[in-house]
């Protein structure tokens, strides 16, 4: 165990000002660090005001430029490397959320898991292989690593949310229909939308989405329009 990595990266406390009540862990892409999902705090704020928010930098640098973090390194992108590189970082995202869990003195049942890109990837596949069920996992372009290992491996089947779009350039559109085959192939209750025009990124649409999902699997109301 002391040879896995301790993550770092921003945070955002609670917009209520008191303790966290529930906790959105943001996994983000490679190339990109902490500093690339803590954006969406804010906008998750709205719908969950006692939510606590940490985006770690993922344990390696990247290595294709002299800035970013990856999970792993993508230098090979065939099925067989993802697999061992998203397995080998596994043990990793796994301590960082037991370590938040226990300093928060939070469950599983309080957390969410959201990812972008190679970050969904790891959302998906540490998230369906606690032992406890998380509150949900948010995936934004990205794909369902080791689909062949799930009904074998699998330990809990939160709810997910898939978003990814059409044009995208990076992580094939098709990954989408893929993903939610192999999750619903295991009992998984998906929700999935695909954006048109959109290429390796987010829109509003896919922002609104996570905050709706959020706050329904935490069970928190939404905040009602004044005037309502």
């Amino acid at each position: 165990m002391n040879d896995i990595p301790e993550l770092f990266g921003p945070t955002q406390e609670p917009a209520s000002g008191g303790p966290a009540k529930q906790l959105v862990i943001f996994c983000h892409g490679v190339g990109a660090d902490g500093n690339d999902l803590i954006g969406l705090a804010p906008y998750f704020a709205r719908v969950l005001p006692d939510a606590k928010f940490v985006s770690p930098n993922a344990p390696e640098p990247f290595d294709m430029a002299p800035f970013g973090h990856q999970w792993f390194s993508i230098g090979d992108f065939s099925d067989a490397n993802r697999l061992k590189g998203t397995q080998a970082a596994a043990p990793t995202l796994d301590a960082f959320i037991d370590k938040q869990l226990a300093e928060h003195g939070l469950t599983e049942a309080e957390l969410a898991l959201v990812g972008f890109s190679q970050g969904t990837m790891m959302s998906l596949y540490v998230g369906l292989r606690r032992e406890r069920q998380l509150a949900g996992i948010v995936g934004y372009s990205g794909m369902l690593i080791g689909q062949h290992l799930l009904a074998d491996e699998m330990r809990s089947r939160p709810p997910v949310l898939l978003v990814h779009g059409e044009a995208d350039e990076i992580v094939p559109p098709e990954s989408l229909p893929q993903a939610v085959t192999g999750l619903q192939a295991v009992g998984v209750n998906v929700r999935h939308e695909s954006r048109p025009g959109l290429g390796h990124g987010l829109d509003d649409r896919g922002i609104m989405l996570g905050m709706d999902f959020l706050a329904e699997v935490f069970g928190v109301p939404l905040p009602q329009p004044a005037g309502g």
